[in-house]
């Protein structure tokens, strides 16, 4: 013990560990104090740097973009501040096995197969993972399919969904011994529904058999909180990220009533559990939401209902101006918002948008800019160049 130290702060210093307490600002890498920083909505703090995604790779190298270089790099993106834990699905169930691949039928071009998630798809026959498929049919349709077919492939404690776990987890331990962010990332319940039954069928199912919507509800909750419960074994968890693709161009695909009933109890007691199994009590829990769409209608519904801290992605062409989501909601963390299509114009269209969003945003806190999906090939390797050029002048 040192002059300066004390058996309290050896041991606050001992549990600030990034588990047992949060490390000290002081002592995290730059881009992670800027990820902290932002879900802490501090105003006037640089933007976090990155990006959503891309479908513009191979026209990017077409046009010159070497391939040698790291695309964080290249774009000057800030490293990761996320130790994500992936073992609950995302557009779909996290089923352990899963569905075989199967050839359904062979219709020239096309091809119908049956995915890793049971559903029968349309897919052009020589790019098979190039295009959004279409959906043909699911695996759930009543209870006999929903026993028979998949719950059982739901069951937490399968042997196959224990594998690399004291891998991951001593990796996740590390990841927050530096400060970085922990974050389960759950396929939300409407998602998940829909995967396993259909957009279109869930809502006759939702009618027809409220029962069987409740049986796999269930399910996903029994999952859900086992995994979970076995991650909060080895560390606090910071965030619970729900893909939900709960709304559509023109608002949500289902009502408030269907909410209250179907998917927000499951929500509630499985944010209660995981509150209550936290090794860091006082650790502040973000509950984030991800959904297209126009999100505006769902945004108090979801506070309300499971205190929502966080959304993406924002999308422009359903309307989603975060300028002014982000004024009538200022404690709301944002991500997204950048209109994909302007970057496809030109570099005076971006600049007017980054200069309406940008300073704003960082001036309220709480906000990192990405286009509200991935940059689609329209959108020219110069154009984005410049669009990363601007972003780092507004957002420091």
């Amino acid at each position: 013990m040192t002059d300066h130290e004390t058996p309290e702060t050896m041991q606050l210093t001992e549990n600030a560990d990034g588990i047992h307490g949060m490390r000290a600002r002081e002592e995290l890498a730059p881009h992670v104090a800027k990820w902290w920083n932002t879900y802490e909505i501090t105003p006037g703090a640089p933007l976090y740097k990155r990006e959503f995604g891309y479908y513009c790779l191979d026209a990017w190298k077409a046009q010159g973009m070497p391939e040698d270089v790291p695309l964080a790099e290249l774009f000057d993106y800030d490293e990761g501040a996320v130790a994500g834990l992936w073992d609950l699905g995302w557009c779909e169930a996290a089923f352990q096995p899963t569905f075989d691949w199967e050839l359904i039928e062979d219709r020239g071009e096309h091809q119908v197969v049956q995915d890793f998630a049971g559903r029968h798809v349309l897919v052009f026959k020589d790019q098979p993972a190039s295009f959004m498929p279409e959906y043909l049919d699911h695996p759930v349709k009543d209870q006999r399919t929903w026993e028979e077919k998949v719950k059982w492939r739901l069951d937490p404690g399968s042997a196959e969904r224990l594998q690399d776990h004291e891998q991951k987890m001593c990796d996740v331990r590390k990841a927050a011994g530096d400060g970085l962010m922990v974050v389960e990332h759950v396929v939300g319940g409407y998602m998940y529904l829909r995967s396993l039954i259909g957009p279109e069928e869930t809502f006759y199912i939702v009618h027809d058999q409220p029962d069987l919507i409740h049986a796999c509800m269930k399910t996903w909750f029994d999952l859900a909180d086992a995994v979970i419960a076995r991650h909060q074994q080895h560390v606090t968890i910071d965030q619970i990220f729900l893909a939900e693709d709960i709304c559509y161009n023109c608002g949500p695909l289902i009502g408030p009533d269907m909410m209250k009933e179907f998917l927000f109890p499951y929500y509630q007691q499985l944010i209660a559990n995981l509150r209550s199994r936290q090794i860091d009590q006082s650790r502040h829990l973000y509950v984030h939401i991800d959904t297209d769409g126009c999100v505006m209608p769902v945004i108090p519904w979801y506070r309300e209902a499971i205190g929502m801290d966080a959304m993406l992605p924002f999308e422009v062409a359903s309307g989603c101006d975060v300028v002014e989501i982000g004024k009538q909601y200022p404690d709301l963390v944002m991500s997204g918002g950048i209109d994909k299509r302007v970057l496809a114009q030109g570099k005076d269209d971006i600049d007017r948008m980054v200069e309406r969003i940008l300073p704003v945003m960082r001036e309220r806190g709480g906000y990192t800019p990405t286009c509200d999906h991935g940059v689609p090939e329209e959108v020219s390797l110069d154009n984005y160049l410049h669009y990363r050029k601007r972003c780092i002048e507004l957002g420091g």
